[in-house]
């Protein structure tokens, strides 16, 4: 099944793609209630509207097919982490604290765009690119999400979706020396789309030890830029899902991504293997376009960057233990 999110003119539409259709949940349900109901319910829901005549797929457009509850981004491939510090630290690094666990970072549920719609970046000079598959959770009956075992974690998954986390790389890069972040690097904007793949229809594609083994690519404007295959990823995603509800929770809507697939997954890994911006950075005007296999594609441009209000400096301040007001 493929769940959706669209507009036909002024009119909102939620639902399921079925062949070259659109076809609306029964009683107006919206994305967010189905997922709240878990993905047997939405198998229901299915086999209730499957049949019916829809909306032609092309004459409408796609929005991001939910409104995350939260975002998690994950940082999950080794060969990724290799390429951009490479070009962060001058040479190639791999913490063994990476290695211990599938580290991640929240980002703004805020700023989501759907397939086509332009990014607005900041002022940089380094504007990457992404290529990431995306877990987005459902609920399951007698569960609260909570301190999940991997081997139960894997039913909280609804489906998957495309994932293009949009990096402004020098804005990212001064604000991590703060040891806190990344930040205003990356809160600007994250692609999703193009629907959202129930876990079932990728079933086929688990090997032995529960990995997605799923071709992912990357072009812009046409050219391809990288790809790799997500099974190359340190943990399957069940393992993400597990350490997220650790000593804290999950719920229906949230979004899990995988973090940047290695082989050129982004600008920043190729900046580091090539000691050079080759290929170069982001412009307004460039199209990035991603593909993975049982998903589809997620296709974004590149708008005019967005000069935002300045913020003060540091104030240096004469440090004081004791008030004196007049």
């Amino acid at each position: 099944m493929k769940v959706a999110r669209w507009r036909d003119g002024a009119e909102l539409g939620e639902g399921f793609v079925v062949g070259d259709r659109v076809v609306p949940f029964p009683n107006g349900l919206r994305v967010a209630q189905v997922l709240a109901q878990g993905l047997p319910a939405a198998r229901r829901l299915f086999e209730r509207v499957a049949d019916e005549r829809g909306t032609a797929l092309d004459s409408v457009r796609l929005l991001a097919p939910l409104v995350p509850t939260s975002i998690r981004d994950f940082v999950a491939f080794e060969e990724h982490v290799e390429g951009v510090s490479a070009g962060v630290e001058g040479k190639s690094h791999v913490a063994p604290e990476w290695y211990e666990a599938p580290t991640f970072y929240f980002t703004n549920p805020h700023t989501i765009l759907g397939p086509g719609e332009p990014v607005a970046p900041p002022q940089t000079e380094r504007l990457d690119f992404e290529l990431e598959l995306a877990v987005v959770i459902g609920a399951v009956d007698g569960s609260d999400g909570r301190n999940l075992r991997p081997d139960e974690a894997g039913a909280h998954i609804f489906g998957y979706t495309i994932m293009n986390d949009w990096s402004a790389r020098d804005l990212q890069a001064r604000e991590m020396k703060v040891r806190l972040g990344p930040a205003k690097g990356k809160d600007f904007g994250m692609s999703l789309g193009p629907w959202i793949v129930t876990a079932d229809e990728l079933e086929p594609h688990l090997d032995d030890e529960g990995f997605l083994e799923l071709r992912a690519e990357v072009y812009v404007n046409d050219d391809l830029i990288g790809y790799d295959l997500v099974s190359n990823a340190g943990w399957p995603f069940p393992e993400f899902v597990a350490y997220a509800s650790r000593n804290s929770r999950v719920v229906p809507g949230d979004v899990l991504g995988s973090g940047t697939v290695g082989n050129g997954g982004c600008l920043g890994e190729l900046w580091g293997r090539n000691g050079s911006l080759t290929p170069p950075p982001l412009v307004t005007g460039d199209v990035v376009r991603m593909r993975i296999e049982g998903i589809g594609e997620l296709a974004g441009p590149v708008g005019e960057q967005v000069v935002a209000p300045g913020v003060p400096a540091a104030r240096h301040r004469a440090r004081r233990r004791s008030r004196e007001l007049s």
